[in-house]
């Protein structure tokens, strides 16, 4: 048995689950719309920050770790959203393998 505990009670803020949506755009080439698929209530919490800099330019990352109730249709390229802020799902695993909640590691631009 594992001795991780995840509080239940500490899934609070309220994010939209979406997926990309790729739309011909007529021209041989594509739109990508994302589309909310579920309203989840989820632990958020701020792991690292870094800036990396290329092709003259630098892009403030922010990763974070966010706990939901598990969901067999959560994957890395789908996105979480509050408000304003956008985060995308690099990687999803369930920390017991008991089927209870997933831990995706996200990431975040800069403001």
């Amino acid at each position: 048995m594992n001795g991780s505990f995840i509080d239940p009670g500490a899934l609070r803020s309220e994010l939209s689950l979406q997926q990309a949506t790729l739309t011909a755009d007529g021209l041989g080439g594509h739109a990508e719309s994302w589309s909310e698929i579920a309203t989840l209530f989820a632990r958020v919490e701020p792991v690292s920050a870094g800036t990396r800099f290329g092709a003259d330019q630098t892009v403030e990352t922010v990763t974070h770790r966010i706990t939901v109730r598990f969901r067999a249709d959560l994957a890395s390229g789908m996105r979480l959203a509050h408000g304003g802020r956008v985060f995308e799902v690099v990687s999803v695993h369930d920390p017991d393998e008991t089927g209870r909640y997933l831990v995706c590691r996200a990431r975040e631009k800069g403001r």
